[in-house]
């Protein structure tokens, strides 16, 4: 029963798709986010719907969808140039076995982030895209959020449904994303047009909110934090007030801290003796011998290039005590970062394109929330949707300086997103400038 439940909902979806194609594009990013493959028993394991959906959704773009106001950017050759470039390195692997396992998704996520853009010429879409993300991600977020607020959670505890400890379902990944989607959900709270924001909308999104700040708790992530903290610092640019803004926000905190678990405070505490974390020195040994592997290897290793590594780090004492450091052997440990991961696998020439695109999105938006700052009529929606799609990245690049989630697919699809923006505005204002002089032209003298 449990399985017909998730084959009848996709089922439906495609079925709705073979009429409105773009809602295969949207089943696509379901699927990707939830991969609700691993949530069945046996029906859906048997069958690759990821590759079904993808192709269905490029598929239908190519036959049925009006190209006329599809754009290709210089960000998305970008991405298609990461992706050869990743191909390239994958046939040269150290470890070639295990980097063709990576590159099997990789180059989805990448080829996907390239097409994704090309669907999306209107508002509508754009805002389609965004309302699926957010409710993808919240499937997981919510679960967290109960189960948080029922059990306090705790380091490696917090079971999102799935015992499989990757994609969104790993918690320093879940706890980057919830935190960066809480703009976009703020956004979607004012400005919705699909789910109109009356009380309903309103409540909904404030109560994912709070499951999405419950998310690091229960995970006791202190990727979290550290996103929290910088979510906060973003919201000053907005507020009108700002020192009743950072005394309200000081008072919350205080409030709030008895109410945390204490897996969590004592978690959140290792951040200040981080010598005296294993997690934290394997951290800082692994990137020293990415930094001295890229030396002798400056296009990378590929995909998993970290099996190849054996690190020695010491462990002092947190109490300061006068006893010497332990020093600890460990081997094949990850690199716990996006820009080493960059650096590792795919060298200098992959950590530049990585850093370019991400780079060329913030100055973007940026572009754009000022230009729409103060909009007139139907544009006021424009500059807030660009500063939110910044606001995330920003918290998203923050996160992955201590997680490898330098290809996660939901990343990608926010730089499509931010793309799709950028386009349907630079059309938009096209489209204004030839219409002015016509509309002048037909002005009474």
């Amino acid at each position: 029963m449990h399985d017909l439940v998730f084959v009848g909902f996709l089922a439906a979806f495609f079925a709705c798709g073979f009429r409105r194609p773009f809602l295969l594009v949207l089943a696509y990013v379901y699927i990707d986010i939830v991969s609700p493959q691993r949530l069945t028993y046996v029906l859906l394991n048997a069958v690759p719907i990821s590759l079904i959906a993808v192709a269905l959704a490029v598929g239908a773009w190519m036959v049925c969808d009006d190209k006329r106001d599809s754009r290709f950017t210089p960000r998305q050759a970008l991405i298609l140039i990461l992706l050869g470039y990743c191909y390239l390195t994958t046939q040269t692997a150290d470890f070639p076995v295990e980097a063709a396992e990576k590159w099997d998704w990789v180059w989805k996520a990448l080829a996907f982030a390239a097409f994704l853009p090309l669907t999306l010429r209107t508002r509508l879409r754009i805002e389609a895209l965004l309302l699926f993300m957010i409710l993808s991600a919240a499937t997981i977020i919510i679960v967290g959020g109960i189960k948080t607020a029922v059990s306090g959670g705790g380091y490696g505890e917090l079971n999102l449904m799935i015992d499989n400890n990757s994609g969104l379902y790993e918690g320093s990944t879940i706890s980057t994303v919830a935190i960066a989607i809480i703009p976009a959900i703020l956004w979607l709270m004012k400005y919705g047009t699909i789910f109109r924001p009356d009380w309903r909308v309103k409540g909904f999104g404030l109560a994912l909110i709070f499951a999405c700040l419950l998310i690091p708790v229960g995970t006791s992530a202190r990727t979290g934090l550290l996103c929290i903290a910088l979510l906060a610092l973003l919201w000053l640019r907005t507020v009108k007030r700002k020192a009743l803004y950072l005394g309200a926000l000081a008072a919350l905190a205080l409030a709030a801290v008895p109410f945390l678990p204490s897996a969590f405070t004592q978690r959140m505490n290792t951040i200040q003796t981080y010598q005296a974390d294993e997690s934290a020195s394997t951290r800082l040994a692994v990137w020293r011998w990415t930094i001295d592997y890229v030396k002798r290897h400056p296009f990378g290793g590929g995909f998993e290039a970290y099996r190849g590594n054996r690190i020695r780090y010491d462990l002092k004492p947190v109490d300061g005590a006068a006893t010497a450091p332990v020093q600890a052997v460990d081997q094949a440990r990850a690199y716990h970062s996006a820009s080493f991961e960059m650096l590792g696998e795919q060298g200098y020439p992959g950590l530049a394109l990585w850093l370019l695109i991400n780079a060329i999105g913030l100055v973007r938006m940026e572009i754009l929330r000022r230009r729409y700052r103060a909009p007139d009529g139907d544009q006021a929606w424009a500059g807030p949707l660009a500063g939110a799609l910044q606001d995330g990245h920003l918290i998203y690049l923050l996160g992955a300086a201590f997680v490898g989630i330098a290809f996660q697919p939901f990343v990608y699809m926010l730089l499509g997103a931010q793309i799709g923006l950028d386009s349907y505005l630079a059309r938009k204002r096209i489209e204004a400038t030839v219409r002015l002089p016509f509309d002048r032209r037909l002005a009474p003298a």
